[in-house]
């Protein structure tokens, strides 16, 4: 029995007893699925509990098992709920969170209205606040867990004119960081996400302007490097090998690099950049 549960311990995204939040559709949907292939059980939720009933028939018809839950994540009596609820419904503590759901904003920061900065600050960012206060706990009492936290290139790129959605990531990204050192003692593994451009609805559902989604959704369909799928498997592998970022893309990594190699240069280049294309 030991060395099964070392097993587990060893590559977490097998055998997990997962939630995941924004499961309805992209990125969520694609861990939902992949976890299921690793013979996990999880369970879906998402703000639209259609979504997230659609997510688990996939599920069941793969042979796993899936439970559909509405929660909204920048919610914290929902998502202490939700961690209560999943317990019940899995029959065993939960191993492994996906902090996933978010959201879409763009514009120009004299444009944004304090309810924008505040509707993004309550899903990005407190979302994964509240999914891993109230799970972490419970993987320090079963002495082990992981954490999954999605954040975005954005968090680094700091590209203008996206500046609450960029704010929200580096916030995902610094609280990954943290918790990374700050668990490890605890038996707790912590994988930040990073991706640039990945098919998913964030455009759809997001407060974009029109110009700005026009352009989004081109790119998205034209120059997207990689599926939602990829970007699952990568990230549950590289969680499995304790790994604490995850960049999938190539442009995700030279950004990254181009960032830490000369962050005033690349700032420079940034702020230039963006005077020649307005």
């Amino acid at each position: 029995m030991m060395n099964f549960l070392k097993r587990r311990s060893a590559r977490p995204s097998h055998n997990a007893q997962a939630v995941v939040t924004g499961a309805g559709s992209g990125i969520g949907r694609s861990f939902a699925l992949e976890l299921a292939r690793r013979h996990g059980a999880v369970v879906c939720a998402d703000v639209n509990l259609e979504a997230a009933r659609e997510t688990v028939a996939l599920i069941e018809q793969a042979g796993a098992r899936g439970y559909a839950v509405a929660c909204d994540v920048g919610d914290a009596g929902a998502v202490r709920q939700l961690a209560e609820q999943a317990e019940a419904l899995l029959g065993h503590p939960v191993t492994l969170v996906i902090n996933n759901a978010g959201v879409g904003l763009g514009g120009k920061f004299d444009e944004l209205s304090l309810d924008d900065w505040q509707w993004c600050m309550h899903v990005n960012l407190w979302g994964v606040i509240h999914g891993c206060h109230y799970f972490v706990p419970g993987f320090k009492r079963q002495g082990r867990g992981a954490i999954i936290n999605v954040a975005s290139a954005a968090s680094y790129t700091a590209a203008p004119e996206m500046s609450a959605y960029n704010v929200t990531k580096a916030g995902v990204r610094a609280l990954s960081e943290t918790l990374f050192a700050e668990l490890k003692k605890d038996n707790i593994r912590v994988n930040v996400l990073c991706p640039t451009l990945v098919p998913t609805n964030i455009i759809k559902n997001g407060r974009i302007p029109g110009r700005y989604s026009r352009l989004a959704d081109h790119a998205l369909m034209n120059y997207a490097m990689t599926t939602s799928d990829d970007v699952a498997k990568l990230t549950l592998d590289r969680l499995d090998k304790g790994h604490l970022y995850t960049t999938p893309q190539v442009d995700a990594k030279l950004f990254w690099l181009m960032k830490r190699a000369s962050p005033s240069l690349y700032a420079s280049f940034l702020g230039f950049s963006y005077r020649f294309l307005k």
